[in-house]
């Protein structure tokens, strides 16, 4: 399924700068051989400054499709979602038709609004690029340690998360492993642990991430450094 690609930059700043231009690449590529470019969006400080900076900046808008990763069970106009973050910072300001938009309905609860998404997924194609961030614990999008993920489901009902709120939705790891690519942001000195379990083989939730193309991780200095 391709290769993991680890590139260090300075601060989180960096990581972000880079993801802007590695996302907007990967559009004018995919755009070149097909009609549409399909993203999925990360929730986090530095996907948020990533999407601030692609705002201000201009693309074939109406040839792409959004869609999340993961998103927290709370009402679609809670500040907390993915969605809303993503709305404010970036796809308000462009000119993304918002039938090319495609939030989770997570305001439905994790087994209702998971059941939607997979019915959506089910008529799409595989994705072109998948944003994803590290948490703490190693988690990514709202696949946690000691949780148990069937390898059957596209999105998954999430519930009992480590942190609020308790009940939230995911794509699969099979879902992101039928992706053309993947890009992590993985910046802050609170991820140097689950880095260095991640760099040691161990199995955290990161690690079992694939994609057609590999996995790509940016990666400023304060997560990079020794535990």
């Amino acid at each position: 399924m391709g290769e993991t690609r680890w590139q260090l930059f300075p601060d989180g700043a960096a990581v972000a700068q880079e993801a802007a231009s590695r996302i907007l690449a990967a559009a004018n590529a995919t755009l070149s051989r097909q009609d549409r470019f399909r993203l999925v969006l990360a929730g986090g400080r530095t996907p948020e400054q990533a999407f601030r900076i692609l705002a201000t900046t201009k693309a074939d808008w109406p040839r792409w499709e959004i869609y999340y990763g993961d998103e927290r069970c709370l009402p679609a106009d809670n500040p907390e979602r993915n969605s809303q973050m993503a709305a404010k910072a970036w796809l308000d300001h462009v000119a993304i038709p918002a039938g090319q938009i495609h939030p989770m309905a997570a305001e439905k609860g994790a087994e209702k609004g998971s059941v939607e998404y997979a019915t959506l997924l089910a008529n799409t194609p595989p994705f072109d690029l998948v944003l994803l961030g590290l948490g703490e614990d190693g988690h990514t999008a709202s696949l946690f340690p000691g949780h148990l993920h069937p390898s059957q489901e596209r999105v998954h009902a999430v519930f009992d998360a480590p942190k609020p709120p308790p009940e939230r939705i995911s794509l699969s790891t099979a879902t992101i492993a039928e992706s053309q690519a993947v890009l992590f942001l993985v910046t802050g000195d609170g991820k140097r642990q689950a880095v260095s379990d991640w760099k040691a083989g161990e199995a955290i939730p990161a690690a079992t991430i694939s994609s057609m193309g590999g996995v790509d991780i940016l990666i400023d200095e304060a997560a990079n450094a020794p535990v």
